[in-house]
Formats: C-alpha cells, sequence, structure tokens
C-alpha cells in the first residue's frame, strides 16, 4: 500500500520534560528512536478519557511490539497531577506499561500545539510527525496509519525493529491497592471497592479484619462464586433498600468502573452478576433501555437515591448521570447532555463534567464534580429536577481557598458524605484534604489536611472513615475544623488568544487508509458549540452537521471558555459489509481576546497535519 503521508514534513520537536518514569532511570530522545514508529499520547491521570485511551492502546502495543515505542507525555491539567510521586502512582495504578514522560511546565504539549486531553501524535520512522488524533476511539484508524507507516518504510528500508525501552518500576503487594469508595453494610461490616486489585473486600465493623474479598484479583468480567469471579477497576459501591435487594436477588451494585458495567453481589451467597452494560464502552446513540442491552462508560459512582426511583450512576465517560431501575432491570439517561462543564438548571439541559462522587440526603443528591472542581446538588423541583451548584467556577480553575461558598475552591474532588447536621464532607482528592460545606450558612472549612488522595468518605458508628487511595488504606481521620486562606490556580495550558469579533472555526477530520466518510443515512459529521458563560458567543452556538462555522463573539467580553463537541461516522472502503465506526471528542477551549490574535481557529479531531 502506498502511503500520501510522505508528503507531510512535519519534523517532530525533541522531547522536553522533568522526569521519565517506566525506563529504569534513562532518558529517551526522538533521535535515538529512528527507524521506529513512535506514538505519543498526551495525557493526565485524572482525564477518563485519557484512560479509555490507555486501554485503547494495549492491543495495539502487543501488535507491533516490534516496530512501535509509545510514549506517554503527562502534560498535569491540575497542580497535584505534576507532582512526582503523584505521575508515579498513576503510572502503578493504571498499569501503563510504556515509557511516561512528565511534562509539568507543559513544554512538549506547546511544541507539539495540543489542544485537548488525549491526543496522539504519530512520528514516522524518520521522525516526521504524520498523524494526530484528538481525544478517544482511534484504535482502529491508528492500526491503520501503524500498519501503512510499517509496509511504506519496511519498503524503503528505513524501518528498524527491536524491542521496547520500557522497563517496570518494581512493585509491591499490598492489602488495599488504590481503594476508592467505601459503603457500611446492615450487619455494620464495610465494603471498599479495591480498585488496583480489581476486587471489592468485605471488612469487619473494625475496618482492618478482613472477611472475604469478592474477586479473584485478576482484571476480567467473570460472573459467579465470589472467589472466581473478577473485576476491571471498581470503583463505587451502593447498598439496595431491603424491599428491593429481595426483588432484585442481590443486596449491592458496584460500579465496574473500566469494565464498562454495573454488577450485582449477594452478600448472602457471594455471588456476582452483571447487572447492566455489555463490557462496550458507549460511543453514540441509544443510552435508554434493557440495563444489559446498553453499553455504558466508566460508571465511577452509584448511589440509591429515592426520588429518582433508582439507582443513580454516575457516568464519567460521558459527563451524564443515568438511572438504574434493579427490580425491572432498565437503565436511562437521568441527566446531562454529554458536553463537559459547569451549567445548572434543568437536568436534561445540564452539564457535568466527571461526575466521581455522589452521595443522597433527603430531596437532594449531592455530587462531585471532578473536572470543574465542584460540588453540586439536585433536587426535585415540580414536574422535574433541577441541578445547582454549591462551590466551584468553570474546568480551568480550582484551588484550596475556605470561606463563602461562592469564593471557596476545590481540586478534583472524588468523595462525599453527609455528616450529623445536614453538612457535606467533601474528599478533596488533589489538594490531600477532608473540606466541609454548611448549606446552612453556605461557607466551606477544611476538617483534615496531609492525606494520600482521599477518594471515599464514609460514616460509619460516629466516624468518618476516609479512604486514602495513594496510601492504600481506609481508617478513621482526626478532625479539626479550620479556615484555609490557601491560594487559586488555573490551569497552566495556555489559552487562545484570538481577535475579537468573527472567528472561523472548523474541527478537521480525515478517515483512516481505507475509509470513507459514512453519509449512508444521512450527514457523517456533527458539530456543537456552546461556550461558558453564555453570553460569550453572540452568534454560532448550537448543533449542526458541517466541520466549519462562523462564529461572532460578543462584545466587552474578554474571554471564557469554547466547549465543542464533534462527531464523525466513517467506514470500511470497499467490502459487501464494511465496519462502520463513530469518532467523537470534545474540547474545552480557554480563549482570550486581544486585538492582533487569530480571526481563524482550527482543532484536529483526527488527520494528516501536512495537509
Amino acid at each position: 500500500m502506498t502511503s500520501p503521508r510522505t508528503q507531510s514534513r512535519v519534523r517532530a520537536p525533541e522531547l522536553d520534560g522533568d522526569v521519565w518514569l517506566n525506563t529504569g532511570g534513562e532518558r529517551i530522545t526522538l533521535a535515538g528512536l529512528r527507524g521506529r514508529v513512535v506514538l505519543l499520547d498526551f495525557w493526565t491521570s485524572g482525564c477518563i478519557n485519557c484512560l479509555h485511551v490507555l486501554d485503547e492502546l494495549r492491543p495495539l502495543e502487543a501488535e507491533f511490539a516490534d516496530v512501535l515505542v509509545t510514549i506517554g507525555v503527562h502534560s498535569p491539567k491540575f497542580l497535584h497531577e505534576g507532582e512526582a510521586a503523584a505521575i508515579e502512582a498513576a503510572v502503578r495504578r493504571y498499569e501503563v506499561h510504556h515509557p511516561v514522560l512528565n511534562d509539568p511546565k507543559m513544554a512538549t504539549w506547546s511544541q507539539y500545539a495540543v489542544k485537548a486531553w488525549p491526543t496522539l501524535v504519530v512520528v514516522d520512522p524518520e521522525g516526521y510527525v504524520v498523524h494526530v488524533a484528538a481525544g478517544e476511539g482511534h484504535a482502529e484508524a491508528l492500526r491503520r496509519v501503524i500498519a501503512d507507516l510499517v509496509a511504506t518504510h519496511e519498503a524503503k528500508g528505513t524501518l528498524r525493529r527491536g524491542g521496547s525501552p520500557y522497563v517496570p518500576a518494581e512493585e509491591q503487594r499490598t492489602e488495599l491497592r488504590f481503594p476508592s469508595k467505601a459503603v457500611t453494610t446492615a450487619e455494620g461490616r464495610i465494603l471498599v471497592a479495591d480498585t488496583g486489585n480489581h476486587s471489592i473486600v468485605e471488612f469487619a465493623s473494625d475496618s482492618e479484619t478482613i472477611i472475604r474479598r469478592f474477586g479473584s484479583g485478576e482484571r476480567g468480567a467473570q460472573d459467579g462464586p465470589f472467589d472466581l469471579a473478577s473485576f476491571t477497576e471498581p470503583s463505587g459501591i451502593t447498598l439496595l433498600p431491603y424491599e428491593v435487594a429481595e426483588r432484585a436477588g442481590y443486596h449491592a451494585v458496584v460500579a465496574d468502573t473500566a469494565g464498562h458495567r454495573l454488577r450485582g453481589i449477594d452478600l448472602i451467597t457471594g455471588e456476582v452478576s452483571t447487572v447492566a452494560g455489555t463490557g462496550r464502552q458507549w460511543r453514540d446513540g441509544v443510552d435508554t433501555g434493557k440495563a444489559l442491552d446498553i453499553d455504558l462508560t466508566s460508571p465511577w459512582d452509584v448511589a440509591w437515591w429515592g426520588p429518582a426511583g433508582g439507582v443513580v450512576v454516575a457516568m464519567a465517560g460521558n459527563h451524564t448521570l443515568s438511572v438504574f431501575e434493579p427490580v425491572s432491570g432498565s437503565i436511562r439517561r437521568f441527566a446531562g447532555t454529554t458536553v463537559e462543564g459547569l451549567r445548572d438548571g434543568d437536568v436534561h439541559e445540564a452539564f457535568f463534567a466527571q461526575t466521581s462522587g455522589l452521595t443522597p440526603d433527603g430531596q437532594k443528591l449531592w455530587l462531585a464534580d471532578a473536572e470543574t472542581s465542584a460540588l453540586r446538588w439536585i433536587e426535585p423541583e415540580g414536574e422535574t429536577f433541577t441541578v445547582h451548584t454549591a462551590v466551584g467556577v468553570d474546568l480551568f480553575s480550582f484551588g484550596h481557598v475556605d470561606g463563602p461558598a461562592d469564593k471557596a475552591l476545590l481540586q478534583h474532588p472524588l468523595g462525599l458524605a453527609v455528616l450529623p447536621g445536614d453538612t457535606v464532607a467533601i474528599a478533596d482528592t488533589y489538594n490531600g484534604a477532608i473540606r466541609r460545606y454548611d448549606p446552612l450558612t453556605r461557607q466551606v472549612t477544611t476538617l483534615a489536611t496531609g492525606l494520600a488522595e482521599p477518594s471515599g468518605l464514609l460514616v460509619h458508628d460516629g466516624e468518618l472513615l476516609v479512604v486514602e487511595s495513594a496510601a492504600g488504606r481506609i481508617g478513621p481521620v482526626p478532625l479539626g475544623e479550620q479556615a484555609v486562606a490557601g491560594d487559586a490556580h488555573a490551569v497552566r495550558r495556555p489559552p487562545t488568544v484570538l481577535a475579537p469579533g468573527e472567528l472561523e472555526f472548523s474541527v478537521v477530520f480525515t478517515p483512516p487508509p481505507g475509509e470513507k466518510l459514512d453519509d449512508r443515512f444521512g450527514p457523517s459529521t456533527r458539530l456543537e458549540i456552546s461556550a461558558s458563560p453564555p453570553e460569550l458567543l453572540a452568534d454560532g452556538a448550537g448543533v449542526g452537521t458541517d466541520l466549519f462555522r462562523k462564529l461572532r463573539f460578543a462584545e466587552g467580553v474578554s474571554g471564557g471558555v469554547l466547549q465543542v463537541v464533534a462527531q464523525a461516522a466513517s467506514c470500511d472502503d470497499g467490502g459487501e459489509h464494511p465496519a462502520c465506526r463513530i469518532t467523537r471528542q470534545d474540547w474545552g477551549v480557554p480563549v482570550r481576546f486581544e486585538k492582533g490574535g487569530e480571526s481563524v481557529l482550527s482543532l484536529v479531531m483526527a488527520g494528516d497535519p501536512g495537509k
């Protein structure tokens, strides 16, 4: 096969960063990898789409093991993610088996003009950038691009085969490995999601004595007896009301996050079963129906909430909430539009951002929205449900600031618990702190600091238990209320400087080798644009089928965030039954307006940057 990609002559910038991981202490250069195909994965550890890509790349790394070198470029969104200990933990937590460059100052990110997490860049054996893809769902396209490069450069004599520079770090087995959430059973025992060990651990009421473990410890989706069943990075757990459990046939529902399933556990027999999800990750289309027939996407937490009539599921993978009904075995979209952001109002129009923690409090359901560092709640109002924000600003503002809720800041919170007196405890994960929000006074204070990525909270026997994910433990934490002035931060990612007025905006999508756009059932592309604040856009917001649009910005607005969701359908070119797929990406693009700024903005979803 002859590739037109050889026409593109964009030289790949050398890699510039801080610390190399998974290399045995060696620094890697692109010059030293001449002759190999190099795949750069720009990611950050708190981004759910980035975690999806890690799973998508594993088969490619195995298939092209002797010609492909994958390098993760960890360009952090949050301050905590740039710390050496945090990225080392993330590489172990997510079983990353390729070299990783920590890029805390986003130097390599800027050199490659990256605009989104995740972004994938293919460098050919001669050191040129030949393909860029933003977002997830590009595995098959990458396979074709890499195969095309291998054939081309093998024929030219410029391909060099060899082993991987990956050197695994030493790993110590621990009782709990990156645990995430916990709940108390009716008998007073404690169930902990042992995420890194792919299992659920049942502790006695002392939170120290292990009674049994649900799951073999192997990554998988096997149903059956507790010692043979398997999970894939389970996270949230909720218990069903007694009468519901009796009818459903199980007592606990587990968010099996990386398995894209909900699992049921019978706490009497120990039997584990799949109760929702196909195991395929949702990309597009139907997300309401018979639960076992519906694709899910990284369910992160679950909570039984009476007003919704079932188990609310934080579908972190597409920034929505679903409701699972155990008795009927159905699931339905409950809230969110799939646009990542922070927008209150009716649940069907609200924006969420990787909701990772849920806790009910009567008529309220509290939410921890990780990517907007926000504490939010939902409550019924008349015929619908309404979303409100207690703490949080936008996708790019975070910090550790106490005081009035409209001034307070969090950093990537993952867990919640309702305390006596109806105040809310927040596992402020990336600040290593427990925070407290009082709905009556609308004040935020700090209860504890110095914790190792607290991810789950549980009120048990009058104590607040904290799941410290990075420390691999659960236990009580001494609480001493204090006020922290702290600091406000913003994402280091530089804003895009645009000229005021009109903008010619486009998204680039080029089908990979052997594919064409799929227009059999209508337009093959979709583009949705919104803004934060909404008044940023005077014209051009909304949904259309063209990947090109003229936008007009409102006068007097200094900046904000463009929220873009693009989608393209493509199919194999030829054959009686061609394989088809959906490519989808969302961007939150911070923009600032200045005279002399750009009047044209193009985002690459997939394609050759030289064309």
